[in-house]
């Protein structure tokens, strides 16, 4: 009998946020978590809390007899986890009857000998070595960090993709607490001196979650920046006070995290400490994007939804008062990036569905403006190993690649990926003609782009998720490769940006 279930399409399945990690930063063997009764307990209890906090603050408690169910099962149930801890025999509290799991007895309705013989003879392979390959990340995977939305619940699942092999799939994930609106990757770990290997992701909460992609079945982050308050605990607010639109990780001064949001702020967070240090408040709209400079450490550019972009100097920044420069570009700015190979130059797009080369250096209009879309201009990336390739995503569900230079944008290809309203876009830093792009498309939200490959058949999806495509498109290779491909520098110290600057290299989050 076929299974109605499986073939049934979510209300809602769509991906708003996506991010390449580079090779080779990831444990071969991620860690699996165990939690002991007492650590389920307290997540439960803790869980409880803040629903009930909540339902005080935004409901009518009366009307919510389901919820009060619930959560006094939660409690019970973490209470009898908290008990068995404590007694430390867990006798009389198997709920489950695990210990006589192995001597049940009851016949089944259906038996093997019934449905096939088998030659004892012949060796049949499992599946076994095949998934224990895969749960191996190899020094040439990529993980493509996908934040994904199904109907009420949300995640992050952590895809390996490897180029050589031609693989993609969800190697693990982490279950959200709303939809994750952006992901941003960092090295820096408070808790070691060695570089870690974890997630800053913003959500529609005002909390920014850190998570250490080296862990496998987290059930929280390893780290919170920001807090709603607790009038039962007496814990005041802190940090953002709505979602979080856009985070930045300052690659020079690895302890400073930059995040934007909906309440109109951005706020330069202490990663050592996990409190804000500065909280910059000159927007007259929501903070939809923003990113540091690849090599000026003190250089953070800022897009909001008032139409302005501007290019703040953190060292003369502080709560009260900030030094900016600032350009009107009439329409929502959607999407923000820097030219690494100019390092005074930079590009926005903005919810016209046009795109912006600004030159930080002049106070007037931008170098030049380009309708490049119909809608708005979801996904922006210009290229850190290829001068001068730029890729435009937008709601409009096309895929475009321009060559830009000072002077103008010259489209070399368009493509409808068909995933959709194009929500994000990525790209692969060891290979910069890897795309990978977020749609809304009920059935297939999620594809991987090879600019360079016209083999249809070479990349195939391992992934028996429902609704999660993998898709090679050919993107006339002859005409990219073409323009492109002679451009491509493996290391990006080879371009002409000039290095952080010596006094930002030896300055702390003090000195801002």
């Amino acid at each position: 009998m076929e299974s109605d279930q499986e073939d049934e399409v979510p209300n809602v399945n769509f991906v708003p946020s996506l991010l390449f990690v580079k090779r080779g930063v990831a444990k071969a063997n991620p860690d699996k978590v165990t939690l002991t009764p007492a650590e389920l307990a307290r997540i439960i209890n803790e869980t409880r809390e803040d629903l009930e906090e909540e339902g005080a603050e935004g409901m009518d408690t009366s009307d919510d007899e389901e919820n009060e169910d619930s959560e006094r099962s939660l409690a019970e149930r973490a209470g009898r986890l908290a008990a068995m801890n404590a007694d430390g025999t867990g006798e009389g509290t198997d709920e489950y009857n695990f210990d006589s799991y192995e001597q049940e007895t009851g016949t089944t309705g259906l038996h093997l000998s019934t449905v096939a013989v088998i030659d004892p003879t012949e060796n049949i392979q499992d599946d076994e070595d095949s998934d224990a390959e895969d749960e191996i990340i190899k020094p040439t995977d990529n993980l493509i960090l996908v934040g994904h939305v199904q109907n009420e619940s949300a995640s992050m699942e952590v895809y390996i993709y490897n180029e050589e092999e031609g693989s993609l799939y969800i190697h693990h994930d982490f279950l959200l607490p709303s939809p994750p609106l952006c992901i941003e990757w960092l090295s820096f770990d408070a808790g070691s001196d060695k570089p870690g290997n974890m997630c800053a992701i913003g959500c529609m909460e005002p909390i920014i979650t850190i998570w250490d992609l080296d862990i496998q079945d987290s059930l929280e982050p390893v780290c919170k920046l920001g807090s709603k308050g607790s009038r039962k605990k007496n814990l005041p607010k802190l940090g953002h006070t709505d979602a979080v639109l856009d985070i930045s990780w300052n690659h020079h001064l690895q302890h400073i995290l930059a995040s934007g949001s909906v309440d109109q702020t951005v706020i330069l967070w202490d990663l050592e400490e996990g409190t804000p240090h500065t909280t910059i408040r000159d927007f007259g709209e929501k903070v939809q994007t923003l990113a540091f400079h690849p090599k000026r450490a003190e250089t953070l550019l800022v897009g909001s939804c008032d139409g302005k972009v501007k290019v703040f100097d953190c060292r003369s920044t502080t709560d009260d008062s900030s030094s900016y420069k600032m350009w009107d570009l009439g329409g929502e700015v959607e999407r923000v990036c820097w030219d690494h190979f100019n390092q005074n130059c930079f590009v926005a797009s903005t919810n016209d569905g046009k795109m912006h080369y600004i030159d930080s250096r002049q106070d007037e209009r931008p170098l030049w403006s380009k309708e490049a879309h119909e809608k708005e201009v979801t996904g922006l990336v210009l290229s850190a190993h290829v001068k001068g390739m730029l890729s435009t995503a937008s709601a409009d569900g096309s895929l475009k690649v321009w060559d830009i230079d000072e002077q103008d944008a010259r489209m070399v290809y368009q493509k409808n990926p068909k995933i959709g309203v194009i929500q994000c876009l990525g790209e692969c830093d060891e290979s910069p003609f890897t795309l990978a792009l977020g749609g809304d498309l009920k059935t297939k939200n999620f594809c991987v782009v090879n600019l360079l490959d016209n083999d249809i058949g070479k990349l195939r999806p391992l992934t028996s998720q429902p609704f999660v495509t993998c898709e090679l498109i050919v993107i006339l290779c002859f005409t990219v490769s073409n323009v492109f491909k002679s451009r491509h520098v493996a290391n990006v110290s080879d371009s002409s940006c000039e290095p952080p600057t010596e006094e930002m290299e030896e300055a702390t989050i003090e000195d801002e």
